[in-house]
């Protein structure tokens, strides 16, 4: 992975972090299409990058990750990352496998698309608007549709933890908020096993070029998040899912195009 293939990749994690429209399957597709070698680095570095951008959460709602007056808050985010964690320790190889293909992942875009352009009309009723009214149970359910994208890589974890806050009756935006907040203990426990990992079993890969590679790669990539993130609070609250799932639609259609074109390859 050269520098210029590194910053086009983080540009594209910053831009997709939030939207419901899967950052990992973004990043597998613009890697295949650039012809970059999914190997034990790249893997390493699409993981660190999307911490970097999760950073920026942390950034716009610091007074809420910062108040430790509020232990609830944490409860919460740590009842909600319980499901992922056990489902992603127990199937890391099967998702390192359908990471490394372009067509599952396309397909699960697809599909997704098409969920989303009825999400609007499943849930019209919420009665929850701020991170303080969601309960306990609240946090572990929507915790439990996370595991849904951990077990389909191209789902999007944003989309389906906002999901599953609106199926528990939140608002759009504390159910966009509520999965942004959840996406902070996510993505840090991820990245500090896959870390541990390649620093036991191949450490040459955290080699000085590497390293810097991975810090210009997440400056840029918490850059352009924190542009992101509140464009997608906005749009929620004004306009919904349908176009992101027409959006979906289209990019699996393609993927699945290029694919069998022979332009994407495995």
């Amino acid at each position: 992975m050269t520098l210029i293939e590194s910053i086009i990749i983080a540009i594209v994690e910053g831009l997709t972090e939030f939207l419901p429209v899967s950052s990992t399957g973004h990043m597998v597709i613009v890697s295949s299409i650039m012809g970059i070698e999914t190997d034990t680095f790249t893997k390493l570095f699409e993981i660190v990058i999307q911490l970097a951008a999760i950073l920026s959460v942390v950034v716009l709602y610091w007074k809420k990750f910062f108040d430790f007056k509020k232990l609830s808050f944490y409860i919460k985010l740590i009842i909600a990352v319980i499901p992922a964690l056990i489902v992603g320790a127990l199937l890391k190889k099967h998702i390192d496998r359908m990471l490394e293909s372009p067509v599952p992942i396309a397909v699960i875009l697809l599909l997704g698309g098409i969920v989303l352009l009825f999400v609007d009309n499943w849930f019209k009723r919420p009665v929850i608007d701020k991170e303080e009214n969601i309960s306990n149970k609240n946090a572990f359910v929507i915790g439990c549709f996370q595991v849904l994208s951990v077990l389909f890589p191209g789902l999007s974890r944003s989309a389906a933890t906002i999901i599953g806050g609106m199926q528990q009756k939140l608002t759009r935006k504390a159910a966009a908020e509520f999965s942004f907040f959840l996406a902070v203990p996510t993505m840090l426990a991820a990245t500090v096993k896959s870390l541990w990992d390649v620093y036991k079993e191949s450490p040459e890969v955290l080699n000085t070029s590497n390293l810097s590679t991975l810090l210009v790669g997440s400056i840029i990539a918490f850059i352009v998040a924190l542009l992101s993130i509140k464009f997608l609070i906005g749009f929620l609250q004004k306009h919904g899912f349908k176009l992101f799932g027409y959006y979906r639609i289209i990019v699996g259609i393609l993927l699945l195009i290029l694919f069998y074109t022979g332009v994407v390859k495995v």
